[in-house]
């Protein structure tokens, strides 16, 4: 094939890009992306590939390596395929094998140099490293530190070397939210890097390599969400408080976005390939001239890799694609629905939690009535639409292997959790409440009353306790009066018994010893529940919508300004 007709070629895979910033998330406006022109001769350039939070979608890896060689057929001296972390959960592809199937299709396709996500962790610590052991690429994070010596986990930076003489510097930075969005008892090994010591570890990575390199790129696991600003941990922030730094390839937010609206150079993929992102540098000037993303679904796909991918998912629907059930109704579970209110997904697997525990019996501290669950919107992935259920889609939706727990806390402490877990509701939060057995109030027209930040195992965390309850009320029990000086068993997850998210009230709960963990995971539970209490159908009857046991105040609409395109 002629360069002059691969050339062409690559002006078809490329022609739709976004050009200007497109957010696509609840609280950005939804710019459509823009179709952009791009020259095909990538003689003199250096192209850097990236993706994020690819989240189990295993086919998707196919399509750098094809796009990487497009790239080099129409002149490119030098393609480098990154990553922006949180590759090891989200689809049974990768998390029956605890994250390893990612690795073993990141080798298949190529990459270069990645960073870590807080799902990661989700395995534990040493699980990441035992898979990060067969990785064929490098792995940087500058902000994560082993607790008993200090010592970083991984090296910081790496310094790229291209044919063409250009050097690029990479330094990885992980989320400090990782402290309370992985179970926290299976990282005791490691400490996070929180508040102004983030951008101090970050600083000090990129002074390591400044000198050495002529660009400093960061691919940074922070996002872009309103959850993160209170702490500063959003990727615009670190560009504000980090100098040297010249490109942001973000994730964890999964936004679709090519700069901020201010114009910060921070470019993200969204999820589960989306879309890749790629930034040009031009070899002479050793300048980026030219970032923009790429949809998938214009682009080929390597054949060697496609077929990796269809192996291991060919041997996981083997397994888990049987269906079991069916659902007359559409089950929500999406992160706009279950993070900021009562929905009737949230409702089943805390109906199902509850159900698991009171069956078995064991809880004689309180009385029947004073059961009830609690599991956090964060944790609930997917949604579940009309028609049959396998095994696969529940644990889509449940894909932590997170356990049924218990915990015993008295009324006012339930309401402490209540309150800090939506301290910024309606904006999104993972913490956000999904609840059973209790009818309560949530008045967001109140302001959050933040007190001190609340602290984990003597680490602190990324969340602030409230200083008075200002925004929630319970207003009932089961059907019966609330009493903040009684007793209440809570049906929850391991994760946030734990102390995950903003639930550190269960932690102190459970360090003393009240509660127990069941040992069974939350996917079974609510299988077991589905065939057993409701017969394998899930009906419009009893779950067509929300129960309204959850009530939000909500301000009156306002008329809002909108923002430039940037």
């Amino acid at each position: 094939m002629s360069k002059k007709l691969l050339s062409l070629l690559l002006v078809l895979a490329l022609a739709f890009t976004m050009s200007a910033t497109a957010l696509a998330a609840e609280n950005y406006a939804d710019l459509l992306p823009a179709v952009k022109t791009i020259p095909a001769d990538y003689t003199g350039k250096t192209v850097i590939l990236h993706s994020n939070d690819v989240h189990g979608a295993l086919d998707g890896y196919a399509c750098m390596p094809a796009m990487k060689q497009r790239f080099l057929d129409a002149g490119a001296s030098d393609v480098i395929l990154v990553d922006a972390g949180d590759f090891s959960q989200g689809s049974p592809y990768v998390s029956v094998s605890k994250g390893m199937s990612a690795i073993e299709m990141m080798n298949a396709a190529g990459y270069d140099v990645v960073t870590l996500g807080n799902h990661e962790f989700d395995y534990g610590y040493a699980q990441l490293m035992e898979n990060l052991n067969t990785a064929n690429f490098t792995t940087l994070c500058c902000d994560v530190f082993l607790a008993e010596t200090g010592e970083p986990i991984l090296p910081g930076t790496t310094v790229v070397e291209c044919s063409s003489g250009l050097k690029i510097g990479f330094v990885g930075i992980e989320t400090p939210e990782t402290a309370t969005k992985v179970n926290p008892g299976l990282i005791t090994e490691i400490d996070f890097a929180t508040f102004d010591e983030l951008y101090a570890a970050t600083q000090m990575a990129v002074d390591t390599i400044k000198d050495d390199c002529d660009l400093v790129i960061a691919l940074a696991h922070l996002g872009m969400e309103p959850e993160g600003a209170m702490n500063g941990y959003r990727s615009a922030d670190l560009l504000d408080n980090v100098t040297g730094i010249d490109f942001a390839i973000d994730g964890h937010a999964h936004y679709v976005m090519t700069s901020t609206f201010d114009g910060k150079p921070i470019q993200s993929t969204g999820t589960k390939f989306a879309y890749i992102g790629a930034l040009v540098i031009d070899n002479e000037t050793k300048a980026i001239e030219d970032h923009f993303l790429l949809d998938t679904s214009k682009l080929p796909k390597d054949e060697e890799v496609a077929a990796k991918a269809a192996e291991i998912m060919g041997g996981v629907d083997e397994v888990y694609g049987a269906p079991f059930a069916t659902t007359e109704v559409e089950l929500k579970g999406e992160k706009a629905d279950s993070r900021t209110h009562e929905t009737n997904l949230g409702d089943l697997i805390t109906d199902a939690m509850v159900w698991s525990v009171v069956k078995e019996g064991g809880i004689e501290q309180v009385e029947p009535n004073q059961v009830v669950g609690i599991t956090n919107g964060g944790g609930i992935r997917a949604t579940l639409q009309p028609g049959e259920i396998s095994m696969s889609d529940v644990n889509i939706v449940l894909p932590f292997g997170n356990t049924v727990a218990v915990i015993y806390v008295t009324g006012a402490e339930l309401l402490e959790v209540l309150e800090a877990s939506t301290f910024c509701t309606p904006e999104t939060v993972g913490g956000y409440p999904q609840t059973s057995g209790i009818d309560w109030t949530l008045d967001t027209t109140v302001e959050y009353d933040q007190g001190d930040v609340y602290t984990l195992n003597g680490k602190e965390s990324s969340y602030f306790a409230p200083a008075s309850i200002k925004r929630v009320t319970i207003n009932a029990i089961n059907g019966e009066p609330f009493d903040p000086e009684a007793t209440y068993a809570v049906v929850t997850n391991n994760f946030i018994a734990a102390g995950g998210d903003t639930y550190n009230v269960f932690n102190r709960a459970y360090v003393e010893g009240s509660g127990f963990d069941t040992g069974i995971p939350m996917d079974e539970v609510v299988m077991n529940y589905i065939t057993e209490v409701l017969e394998g159908k899930i009906t419009a009857e009893m779950y067509g919508e929300p129960r309204g046991s959850a009530v939000q105040i909500l301000a009156e609409a306002e008329e809002v300004e909108e923002e430039p395109a940037a």
